[in-house]
């Protein structure tokens, strides 16, 4: 909506507001109006680029949201098949998703007809929206697991820290759940492109899916695996997490592991494995020695393969208190 528009609606309630009652049509469309002016700037255009046959990325440099970024933090991939694109997550706002509807316009142009979200965290579904509106109705495939927490209290959660984190850039972006579930083996054909799902129980959340695209040698893996950051894992399990990358590299011919932040690549989860050892080993150890979670982050610290990551992992001073936590509590579950 242009400004000429609201102000007239903000003159046509005024005037509403010199009788006793209110009609409430017109409050309605007033805060339909309201809701559709306040909305943050477009995010700058970030090129497509090809990955394999059938895949595109646009690639994001930054590993966490800031007002500087607009929150732009999360890889966007894209499918080329016979039947038009698949998305598979959208950004975490809906000036991100119209950003890449942009650039799929310029170079692709062809429409998005499904989208797929590997899992509930904010910046990979905030812009299914774009999509909608763009496209119109679509099915949006994702875990059951991952409908249910954006339906619940993560859609709008994940909504408003995005707006606290970009200082109100991401504001007009409205939570679009997804609404096909998927699940593990499942496979999605788009004409001769096929698309096989893999989920295996607790990686980075209880439901991660991850979207190998058959005959291509490529593997979304979402957040389960980050290329140069050491991923969220207060919904997840470092056990969980290095189970899913032996039976991704078992049951894939994947060359390329293309994750949601970072750089695509065949070393994605070699290059997490390692890190991801280190940090639960040493708490593993540190629990068997009746050491505190001090003492845990110590050796995590100590260990090799963590300490010769930390200078390139983005987050990494601000974040191993935490995730050292973690995996220190969960290695005491697993020792009870």
């Amino acid at each position: 909506m242009n400004r000429r528009h609201f102000l007239r609606s903000c003159a046509a309630l005024s005037a509403f507001g010199v009788a006793e009652f209110t009609p409430w049509h017109a409050v309605g469309a007033f805060a339909q109006d309201l809701d559709n002016f306040v909305r943050g700037p477009a995010v700058k255009d970030h090129p497509l680029r090809q990955l394999s046959k059938h895949v595109w990325m646009i690639f994001s440099p930054d590993g966490f949201p800031t007002p500087e970024n607009q929150g732009m933090m999360c890889n966007l991939t894209f499918i080329d098949t016979p039947k038009g694109l698949v998305a598979v997550d959208t950004g975490a706002s809906v000036q991100i998703g119209e950003m890449a509807i942009r650039q799929l316009k310029k170079t692709l142009k062809k429409p998005v007809v499904a989208i797929i979200n590997t899992h509930y965290h904010g910046d990979h579904f905030l812009g299914n929206q774009a999509f909608v509106e763009a496209y119109g109705e679509m099915p949006i495939h994702a875990h059951a697991g991952t409908i249910e927490q954006i339906k619940g209290m993560e859609g709008n959660t994940w909504r408003r820290l995005m707006e606290q984190w970009t200082n109100q850039a991401t504001m007009g972006t409205k939570v679009v759940p997804p609404s096909v579930a998927v699940d593990h083996g499942q496979e999605l054909k788009f004409g001769d492109v096929v698309l096989r799902l893999h989920h295996y129980g607790k990686a980075h959340t209880p439901s991660d899916i991850c979207v190998e695209v058959v005959g291509d040698g490529l593997t979304c893996v979402g957040d389960v695996a980050m290329n140069g950051r050491i991923a969220n894992m207060d919904d997840g399990s470092y056990v969980g997490t290095l189970k899913a990358y032996a039976a991704l590299e078992k049951n894939t011919k994947t060359k390329i592991w293309l994750p949601g932040h970072g750089e695509a690549g065949a070393g994605v989860l070699q290059w997490n494995r390692e890190l991801f050892a280190g940090i639960y080993e040493s708490c593993v150890k540190a629990v068997e020695a009746g050491q505190p979670m001090e003492e845990a982050k110590t050796l995590v610290l100590r260990d090799p393969r963590v300490a010769s990551r930390a200078k390139e992992t983005k987050g990494f001073d601000n974040n191993i208190g935490k995730y050292v936590s973690l995996a220190y509590l969960e290695a005491e579950a697993a020792a009870f």
